[in-house]
């Protein structure tokens, strides 16, 4: 399965979408054992965003909730954004490199 986290975008063509942080929190959480790939918006409208995603999964990793990480990508066109995202799932990774 792979997830489309944005607001605006078109979904590309056999991906999920999510349009808000809470839709893609609630999709890892039931199904991470069989997404395959992420691509993250940061700016998903009001309210939560797509680094709280990246950051979900940081810690779902961190408390041994997930065993790995999906293939991951950012689309944002939000700097800062995609910075924070970059540093949540590599800080992830490398501990699933370090742990499992």
């Amino acid at each position: 399965m792979k997830i489309f986290i944005d607001d605006v975008r078109e979904c590309p063509e056999g991906w999920n979408l999510c349009r808000t942080a809470e839709q893609a929190i609630n999709l890892i959480d039931k199904q991470y054992a069989i997404i395959s790939e992420i691509s993250f918006d940061h700016d998903l409208g009001e309210g939560l965003t797509g680094y709280d995603v990246a950051c979900f999964i940081e810690k779902q990793i961190f408390t041994g909730k997930m065993k790995h990480i999906p293939k991951w990508k950012i689309h944002s066109a939000n700097p800062v954004g995609r910075q924070n995202i970059e540093r949540a799932m590599k800080s992830a990774e490398t501990f699933v490199l370090r742990h499992f």
